[in-house]
């Protein structure tokens, strides 16, 4: 019975022992501002003109990226 009993009180303590996730966020001191997002690696007429060809000669995202030195899925967020 002390076996039973014993397991009993382990199980017991590892309830009263928080959890990882349970612990309370920080909460940002109000002296600190947000942080914006990145800034972007083009500029807003290199972005329009990036669209430009592609809507006027069919360009690839792939051809775009290569000329702008940027991800083909960047090019893509930016044309869409």
């Amino acid at each position: 019975m002390k076996y039973g009993t014993k397991n009993l009180e382990d199980s017991q303590e590892s309830k009263k022992k928080p959890l990882k996730n349970d612990r309370k966020r920080r909460s940002r001191s109000p002296d600190k501002k947000a942080r914006g997002c990145r800034k972007n690696k083009l500029s807003v007429e290199e972005m329009v003109l990036m669209t430009l060809e592609y809507l006027r000669e069919y360009r690839t995202y792939f051809h775009l990226s290569v000329n702008y030195g940027i991800s083909g899925s960047y090019a893509y967020k930016i044309i869409k």
